[in-house]
C-alpha cells in the first residue's frame, strides 16, 4: 500500500513534536519518524522493538492499541510518558511518541 500521504501529514503533525515519534505498521516497521526519534535510530524501514535496549519495549501496548483501536498510554517512569495512538482510516498504523514530563 502507498502511504506518501500519511507519511506526509504525520510529518507536517509530529516534525516539531518534543519528543520521539514515529509512524509504525502492525508489523512494527517504521514507515516514518520525526528527527528526534531517527536520531535515537527509529529510522525508515527499521523494526521498533530491535531499536534502544530491549527493556524500553517492556509493556509494549500497541498490540492492545490495534485490538482495541483505542489510544494507549503507559508512564515509562516518573519523568516520561509513552502513547500508541491508531490512525484514522488505516487500522493497520499507529503512531507511537514519547515525551519528557517537565518539572513543574
Amino acid at each position: 500500500m502507498d502511504y506518501a500521504e500519511v507519511i506526509e501529514k504525520f510529518h507536517l503533525m509530529w516534525d516539531s513534536f518534543p519528543g520521539l515519534a514515529r509512524l509504525i505498521t502492525s508489523k512494527h516497521v517504521v514507515l516514518a519518524s520525526n528527527r528526534s526519534a531517527e536520531d535515537s535510530g527509529f529510522t525508515e524501514g527499521c523494526i521498533c522493538a530491535k531499536v534502544g535496549a530491549p527493556e524500553t519495549h517492556r509493556g509494549c501496548r500497541m498490540a492492545e492499541m490495534f485490538r482495541s483501536g483505542e489510544a494507549q498510554i503507559q508512564r515509562f517512569s516518573p519523568e516520561k510518558i509513552k502513547g500508541w495512538n491508531p490512525v484514522a482510516g488505516y487500522p493497520e498504523l499507529c503512531v507511537h511518541w514519547a515525551v519528557g514530563v517537565p518539572e513543574e
